[in-house]
């Protein structure tokens, strides 16, 4: 990949890198879809390889080449520049990315402010080298198809997202289990990750909005 599409890859992914990947990891999944691909859990992924072609990737590209050029303006464009699902889905499926292990096949879908991701986990993988006797846990274990539903946004050059729920297989997870499973897995490694999270936008990314099938993203 070229080296300024990596630059504004990178700088837009490790502000929320941190909170995104542990969450993926905890199925607390961002369609993190779409913020800066943080709001829409993107930021969790190791970027490398060269992606399939397409026109979406292609498209997704270009605008993220827009983000980095405006991002080092005094005083950038605040034009918004808009990320289509599809484009986004199209980055996550192609050979771009490599997902946390125990993780596949993430898709994200946008809607007015509500963020739903899916994917696939093999949870004995994720949780490969830590245990707990806890039964209370016992549900985090095995293959699940994964639901994670979540309200997502960006002001001020925040990002805010609030975890509504979290499925395994179409079974909503009781919130104390999944609050309880943050705690036991991830909170002892990163500390700020819970069921809501706030963190930095990067690339003076001022707002972040979930629209349908879409996340608009202004700098400033």
């Amino acid at each position: 990949m070229h080296t300024g599409k990596l630059r504004v890859l990178e700088r837009m992914f490790q502000q929320a890198a941190k909170v995104a990947k542990e969450k993926l990891r905890s199925l607390v999944v961002k369609p993190a879809l779409l913020c800066p691909l943080a709001l829409l859990a993107c930021s969790f992924i190791a970027w490398a390889g060269t992606a399939r072609s397409s026109p979406e990737i292609a498209s997704l590209e270009r605008k993220l080449d827009h983000i980095d050029a405006n991002s080092r303006r005094a005083r950038p464009d605040q034009t918004p520049t808009v990320l289509s699902e599809q484009e986004i889905n199209a980055y996550l499926a192609s050979d771009q990315i490599i997902l946390p292990d125990g993780v596949e096949s993430v898709t994200l879908r946008g809607q007015a402010g509500v963020v739903t991701g899916h994917t696939r986990v093999d949870f004995d993988r994720v949780r490969a080298g830590i245990h707990s006797s806890n039964p209370l846990l016992a549900v985090f274990t095995g293959v699940h198809d994964v639901e994670v539903i979540t309200h997502a946004h960006g002001i001020g050059h925040k990002g805010y997202v609030h975890v509504d729920s979290v499925s395994l297989d179409g079974v909503e997870v009781p919130r104390f289990a999944l609050e309880l499973f943050v705690e036991k897995y991830i909170q002892p490694r990163v500390p700020q990750v819970g069921m809501d999270s706030i963190f930095d936008l990067p690339m003076k990314i001022d707002v972040a909005i979930v629209g349908q099938h879409a996340l608009a993203l202004t700098q400033k």
